[in-house]
């Protein structure tokens, strides 16, 4: 219980999801609503301008831009419904600024309807669908990520440029968007085809143990055993596991490794360290590298919850 106190002790965007997702606490709802309007989230609202963007760009500079901001306000729960989320994603459906980025190339387009480079494309979409402004464009976009999944059963950004196999940051960004879409209830029959690619996305991880490389058995990336928060485009074990948990994937022997990598991490006092920082502009810092982390902590403990090793 030490480790509650000190997890409630801390923003909104925190302690409603320790209420929700450790205690199961019904007051997890009102302290959820907290979040446009003290603390973190509303810091953030705060900085939008009157165009919509925030520092002045849709996807740079990193992380102060329009979509990591948006992901952050996505990350904290901001209710989708709340004046301050609807206000922000508003003023950006109104905008007549236009989006241009990778392969998109042309004159540009509104922010949520962009469809081009994978991992945006899916960012776009679960920012779009979590916000509560998807449209036909996003559903378009949906087709997109579905066309693009390969054979191995994940995605990867750099298909364009000859790629032939998956990528687990492109896969996780997919496998998210692909969830929200499905909760967004925007086109229950299409629905079905995601959870079906989903599917495939999922076993993709789970049949590399989260981590491996399918050919070698290597770990692929030791940054991937070093947990980050937040962990803006880059995958981590604790990424992928917490998908895992959002999606109520049941942990089958494939996740044993994985589990057993966060179980290690943790300190002696029951918490969990911050230990990967991505480099970057940002509008303030919420956590220390190399101290101990409530975020890490918050989904460490939950993802041991949901397979039973809490």
């Amino acid at each position: 219980m030490d480790v509650i106190h000190w997890l409630l002790d801390s923003d909104p965007a925190i302690r409603w999801q320790v209420l929700s997702d450790l205690l199961n606490d019904k007051a997890a709802a009102e302290e959820r609503k907290r979040v446009s309007k003290e603390g973190w989230g509303k810091e953030l609202l705060d900085l939008q301008a009157p165009d919509g963007q925030w520092a002045k760009g849709f996807y740079s500079p990193k992380w102060i831009s329009t979509n990591y901001t948006l992901r952050l306000l996505r990350h904290y729960g901001i209710v989708p419904t709340s004046v301050g989320a609807r206000r922000a994603t508003q003023r950006l459906v109104d905008s007549d600024r236009r989006w241009r980025h990778g392969v998109d190339g042309g004159g540009g387009v509104p922010f949520f309807d962009y469809i081009g480079e994978t991992c945006v494309t899916a960012m776009n979409v679960a920012l779009a669908c979590y916000f509560g402004v998807g449209t036909e464009r996003n559903v378009e976009a949906v087709r997109f990520l579905l066309d693009q999944q390969m054979d191995d059963g994940g995605w990867n950004c750099q298909v364009v440029n000859g790629s032939i196999r998956s990528s687990f940051h492109s896969t996780i960004s997919t496998l998210e968007a692909l969830l929200e879409f499905e909760r967004s209830d925007l086109d229950p029959a299409l629905a079905k085809d995601t959870a079906a690619a989903r599917q495939l996305g999922q076993d993709y991880l789970l049949d590399r143990r989260l981590m491996r490389s399918a050919s070698t058995g290597e770990v692929i990336n030791q940054s991937w055993t070093r947990f980050s928060f937040p962990p803006r485009w880059w995958y981590d074990v604790l990424r992928g596991l917490d998908y895992l948990r959002s999606a109520e994937v049941q942990p089958d022997s494939r996740s044993d490794e994985a589990l057993e990598l966060v179980e290690k991490k943790r300190t002696a006092d029951g918490r969990w360290k911050l230990q990967n920082h991505h480099s970057g502009r940002e509008y303030f810092r919420m956590e220390e590298p190399g101290q101990p982390s409530r975020w890490n902590t918050l989904r460490a403990m939950r993802v041991l919850q949901h397979a039973g090793r809490s």
